[in-house]
């Protein structure tokens, strides 16, 4: 979807400062969102591109300002209610009001290490893979109400296929509710003029990985 949250090529937010030392978590809260996002994807209700879509919801003045795991919270408090887990009213509790509400799958102790790892959204193909290596693409000039992984500034521009990364989920059917829809997925590059126009670094390149339905032949 366009929002806020498609911020490539935006200008006025200021430098990136880099903070020395980062540690992992700036406050214990931190970590518990962290630990709450991985353990509710055991429920097996929601994967990662659903997650990214609740937060891409959130209000531009909210995901503006909000910190990085604030953003996560709110999107995950989202999640939750939706799928009827969480009330509106625990949520400002701050506590469970409610019999809590059955669930298929739940994290166990044995499986938390696992719960750190990502888990594979490579799928078998369904078809051929329309594109190789060294193929010049366009990128289609789309703008769906919902999430994808096409950012803005890399819409309706020349590129050229550098590597095909094999068959994975799409997300913009999985927030649909259209299913995993495997579709192939390529790394593309453009030069920057094509991005930026003449005001590009010299020499300057972007890669971006792109999903099929996204590309068409240049």
């Amino acid at each position: 979807m366009n929002g806020v949250h498609d911020m490539g090529g935006m200008h006025g937010f200021g430098p990136v400062t880099l903070e020395k030392d980062e540690p992992v978590f700036h406050g214990a809260w931190e970590g518990r969102v962290f630990a709450m996002q991985r353990a509710t994807f055991f429920l097996g209700l929601w994967n990662l591109d659903l997650a990214r879509a609740s937060v891409e919801h959130l209000p531009p003045p909210v995901y503006l300002g909000v910190s990085y795991y604030d953003k996560w919270r709110l999107g995950l408090e989202s999640r939750l209610m939706s799928y009827g887990l969480v009330g509106a009213d625990e949520l400002r509790a701050g506590h469970a009001l409610h019999p809590a509400k059955p669930v298929k799958r739940k994290l166990a102790a044995a499986e938390v290490d696992k719960s750190l790892q990502r888990g594979s959204y490579g799928r078998p193909a369904q078809a051929p893979a329309r594109f190789a290596p060294g193929a010049a693409v366009r990128t289609k000039n789309i703008n769906p109400t919902t999430h994808t992984r096409l950012p803005r500034y890399a819409r309706d521009r020349v590129g050229t296929i550098e590597a095909v990364r094999g068959c994975h989920v799409f997300p913009d059917s999985v927030v649909l509710g259209k299913g995993e829809d495997p579709q192939w997925l390529y790394t593309v590059v453009f030069d920057g003029k094509e991005l930026w126009g003449e005001q590009a670094a010299p020499g300057l390149k972007v890669s971006i990985e792109a999903f099929e339905p996204y590309l068409e032949p240049a």
